[in-house]
């Protein structure tokens, strides 16, 4: 039965990182938006992250900065005294969510089952929603079906800003255009600086031209700079170059993106732009490109048996592979080999109509 039988005058959503999981999100606002256009959305969310959201029409954006310590708490909790929401939707399962959900006022408080819910996340939340699907997507679109939202099919559209869209012609016009994203915030996640060598020769070879993409972190840059060293077809190397809505800009005018675990996967899903993703320590079923779930090479089965014994079906829904090499399971001949796949399957060395 559907928590609320009209639509709500306001609601909060608690969701601070990360750029991957905040993309999934917009799809529950947006479809939040279409069904009660008229409530007031506030989303509280980390400092990076707001660069991407504020460009989301009609939701308040409030930032919670991590880096201050107590004094962020602090902070949040001053800019919300005296303000109740109809609906909070806890949609972090961390304690330090859960500790900023404190200062947040709210008749009706939405968080994850016990399933998926975990430093006792139930304890600062007076609904439990029961996630329906195995991908994160789901699990959020879960959350507007408790509150009674009648279409909760994954929808996302997003309009990167006019001179950011300026800047990204430049290379829209280097068609077809191949984004590559080597690095994920955590090392372990990324695939070899050979193995992108190769996949940008084999490109170059199909006539794509390919752009190096990332943030300014620097072992998001020494390993695109390894990429470099290892071929001479790369046409640019952007790695920490873009803002994100820059960024955002140059995914739309992208024929393709291949990137392990990371937030560029889910903003490609979010303009939709083909993704190839590389995994091998979160299941893709899980976490994988939404729409591109079907092209994602994964280790993740094999590596999970080789580390536990067991296979995905009898392990709890979380469970990540924690062996350091397990991207280096993935070979190059399996990359190429999906990678021409989804070239052909989505048509992307052809002129669009």
């Amino acid at each position: 039965m559907a928590l609320l039988s009209s639509a709500p005058a306001s609601l909060c959503l608690l969701r601070l990182s990360a750029i991957g999981d905040c993309c999934h999100a917009i799809a529950l606002v947006q479809a939040i938006q279409r069904q009660w256009p008229d409530t007031r959305i506030t989303w509280i969310t980390g400092k990076i992250e707001a660069k991407l959201l504020q460009l989301v029409p009609g939701v308040e954006i409030i930032v919670f900065d991590k880096a201050a310590g107590m004094g962020a708490y602090l902070d949040l909790w001053k800019q919300l005294r005296g303000r109740k929401f109809d609906v909070l939707l806890h949609m972090q399962a961390a304690l330090r969510a859960s500790i900023a959900s404190l200062g947040i006022r709210a008749t009706h408080k939405l968080g994850f089952d016990r399933q998926r819910a975990k430093d006792g996340q139930w304890l600062f939340t007076n609904h439990q929603v029961t996630a329906t699907g195995e991908h994160v997507v789901d699990g959020f679109m879960a959350f507007g079906q408790a509150l009674g939202l009648t279409d909760v099919k994954p929808r996302w559209s997003l309009t990167a800003p006019e001179e950011a869209q300026r800047w990204a012609q430049t290379y829209a016009q280097q068609q077809p255009l191949l984004l590559i994203c080597p690095a994920a915030s955590k090392a372990y996640k990324n695939w070899t600086a050979e193995g992108y060598a190769a996949l940008a020769d084999h490109a170059h070879h199909l006539g794509i031209k390919v752009i190096l993409i990332g943030s300014p972190a620097r072992q998001e840059r020494e390993l695109a700079a390894s990429i470099e060293q290892l071929t001479h077809n790369i046409a640019h190397n952007l790695v920490g170059n873009t803002s994100l809505p820059q960024l955002l800009a140059l995914i739309e005018v992208a024929r393709l993106v291949v990137a392990p675990d990371t937030g560029p996967t889910h903003m490609a899903t979010l303009m939709g732009t083909p993704v190839l993703g590389l995994y091998a320590h979160h299941n893709p079923k899980r976490t994988g490109p939404y729409y591109c779930r079907d092209y994602v090479v994964s280790a993740y089965d094999e590596a999970l048996l080789a580390e536990n014994g067991k296979t995905a079906e009898q392990l709890p829904w979380r469970t990540r592979v924690k062996d350091a090499n397990a991207m280096q399971r993935i070979g190059i001949d399996q990359v190429t080999a999906q990678f021409d796949r989804i070239i052909h399957d989505f048509n992307l060395l052809q002129e669009p109509s």
